[in-house]
Order: structure tokens, then C-alpha cells, then sequence
């Protein structure tokens, strides 16, 4: 990791200030907009940094560089996988993450449940839509989200927090708004169907965080701002 603390407390507090002018925006609450920072890629030392700020989760992309990070890192940090998750390694993502953002097919859903059961533990998650239609990202197409909600809720193990989003890579911001827009459209049909609160929507990045929050982003997942460009792997 290239930033010393110094140099992350001052970027941390400039996405801070990003989320209050967006939340002001659009008057909303800034409380309402939680700050995961996106550590994937850099030494434990960054979900350090993250806890000596205040900050409570951090997110990770991958099942296995977690694992070797989080019995490091950290008294009391949450972490949250963001990345792809495949089935075969359900049992450890089960085992070292406080939630998964990324559950986008029954089979992931059953697998997470079987291991959740297995060490006695009620396991936090997200479902992942692909709400901009992207095929070069997962995520469930959104007709098949209500089915994928109904499926995940019965499961006595998991517990469906809300939605997860990326939106497509372009230029265009109302690409972005679209696929945000869209993703809080679902949740709010999913939510008076299901009667449950489906409280988080996970969206938006370094590059269209202002977005999401104006399209009603509860949690802003946030990396290169915070850390700088991603170290190669």
C-alpha cells in the first residue's frame, strides 16, 4: 500500500464530505449512508487504517485473500465479501465474513445455508441484481429477483439484509442513475410483497457514488478514493 495514514485520513474525509454535499443534495439524512471501505488488493494495514478511523466494515473481493487478512486485521471489524462468490467456497465465506453481498443464484443460497447450519451461525446477505443489464456483470436479471427473495428468505440460516448493485462501466452518468434507479424500484416492490424490510441498498463506488445517493444508496462501497489505485495480483 502506497498512502501512510496521514495521507488516508485526508482522503477519508474527503469521501465523507462527498456523501454530506450528496446527501444534502437530495435532503437526506447523511446518517443514513454508511462508508464501506474496499481494502481488496492492499495489505491488512488498510482495514487498520480504516478501524483507527472509525470506520466499522470493510469490503473484500476475493474468498481466499480474505481469509489470510482477517485474523490479523482489526478487533471488532466487520468484513463484508463484495466479490463474486462460487459455490465450492461457500464454507469459508461462511466462516470469515459478518455478511455477503454478493448471492445471486439458488445454489449459492442452499450452499450458504448448509454451512451457516452447520457452525450454528444466522449468516447476514445481500442479493446481488444485475440491475443494469451488464453482461460482464453477476447478479440476477431482475425479473428473477422476487423468486431469488423467496427463495433466500425460507432459508431458517440466512437473513436477506437487502440488494446489492454495480452499475455498468461507461462515460454516461444516466447509465448509472438507471441501473440505481432501477435497483430501489425492486427493492421497494420487493418490500411490499415480502413485508420484510429489505433495509440496505448497496451501490455505488468511487466513480458514481454521488449518484447512487441520490437514487437512495444506503451503503457506498469505496476503494481507490480511500487507498489509492489497486495494487496488481
Amino acid at each position: 500500500m502506497h498512502v501512510s495514514y496521514d495521507d488516508f485520513c485526508a482522503a477519508a474525509d474527503r469521501v465523507r464530505s462527498r456523501i454530506a454535499e450528496a446527501c444534502r443534495q437530495c435532503a437526506r439524512d447523511v446518517r443514513e449512508v454508511s462508508l464501506l471501505a474496499v481494502t481488496k488488493t492492499h495489505p491488512v494495514a488498510a482495514a487498520h487504517y480504516a478501524a483507527r478511523f472509525g470506520l466499522k466494515s470493510v469490503g473484500e473481493n476475493r474468498v481466499q485473500e480474505a481469509c489470510e487478512k482477517i485474523p490479523l486485521g482489526p478487533p471488532g471489524m466487520r468484513w463484508e465479501l463484495i466479490g463474486h462468490l462460487q459455490s465450492n467456497k461457500a464454507r469459508l465465506a461462511t466462516k470469515w465474513f459478518d455478511r455477503i453481498q454478493s448471492v445471486d443464484s439458488e445454489k449459492l443460497i442452499l450452499a450458504l445455508q448448509k454451512e451457516a447450519a452447520l457452525i450454528g451461525k444466522t449468516l447476514p446477505i445481500l442479493l446481488q441484481i444485475n440491475a443494469g443489464d451488464d453482461p460482464a456483470k453477476f447478479g440476477v436479471d431482475l425479473p428473477e429477483a422476487p423468486k431469488l427473495l423467496e427463495y433466500a428468505r425460507i432459508q431458517p440460516n440466512l437473513h436477506v439484509d437487502g440488494l446489492m448493485t454495480i452499475a455498468p462501466l461507461s462515460d454516461d452518468p444516466d447509465i448509472a442513475r438507471r441501473t440505481f434507479s432501477r435497483l430501489r424500484e425492486i427493492r421497494d416492490e420487493l418490500r411490499t410483497k415480502s413485508g420484510l424490510p429489505l433495509a440496505e441498498l448497496s451501490m455505488g463506488m468511487s466513480s458514481d457514488m454521488d449518484i447512487a445517493i441520490a437514487e437512495g444508496s444506503t451503503q457506498v462501497r469505496v476503494g481507490s478514493a480511500l487507498f489509492g489505485a489497486r495494487e496488481s495480483t
